[in-house]
């Protein structure tokens, strides 16, 4: 399930857009400031942003700037009622890879939304590099030096996570979420999983306490 990061401080807005997103397979985390903003990036990983510029404190532009120069480079999309040339290249130049003008569409945003995902998942008949290793996301195979790997169910969604969120920490509470889908799981049976796949050369790194991350080399 895709994770977006909502910046919006219109109550209205941001309960049709939860709607609208939640509808479409997306699971929604909503803040209403900058500030609330920075903080969940801080415990969480996202697969986009989706931010308003003119919020109380810090704006969107400033958020995005400071989040860029952390190293963060999840995909983000400002929404905003600004519509001059210079705010448009200022959302550019701090590192929006896309910009939407209000009021919009919501089938739009929907379709902006999903081209920016697939272009940063790399899918659609592509292949995820790391080393010896590809990642077929759209057929769900995995392939070392152009041979296939048998994996099993859970090694299989497993990988397909790693692979789509390359050199990003997944926490093991979302690898929970993303694999386990409703069984139980423990930290136990997930560290077999993460130890079967590194036998296969995986380069797959542990952040203590914290989660996994696969890296690219």
């Amino acid at each position: 399930m895709p994770t977006i990061l909502l910046l919006e401080d219109d109550e209205v807005l941001s309960e049709t857009l939860i709607d609208l997103l939640e509808n479409e397979g997306f699971k929604v985390t909503h803040v209403e400031t900058s500030q609330a903003a920075l903080d969940v990036t801080f415990q969480n990983q996202f697969d986009l942003f989706l931010f308003d510029v003119n919020v109380g404190g810090m704006n969107g532009f400033e958020l995005l700037k400071s989040l860029r120069e952390s190293g963060e480079k999840t995909p983000a999309i400002f929404i905003t009622a600004l519509t001059d040339i210079a705010s448009l290249s200022k959302g550019f130049d701090v590192g929006a890879d896309d910009y939407i003008k209000k009021p919009f569409d919501f089938d739009e945003l929907l379709v902006r939304i999903h081209a920016l995902l697939r272009k940063a998942y790399s899918s659609y008949a592509t292949h995820i590099k790391t080393g010896a290793f590809s990642f077929d996301i759209e057929n769900e195979d995995l392939y070392k030096d152009k041979e296939f790997i048998p994996l099993s169910p859970a090694e299989l969604k497993l990988t397909k996570l790693l692979f789509s969120h390359l050199d990003k920490t997944l926490h093991k509470e979302e690898i929970f979420e993303a694999i386990s889908q409703g069984t139980e799981l423990s930290e136990g049976s997930l560290r077999v999983h993460i130890n079967k796949l590194r036998k296969i050369g995986l380069p797959i790194q542990t952040l203590k306490g914290i989660g996994y991350r696969l890296v690219s080399s």
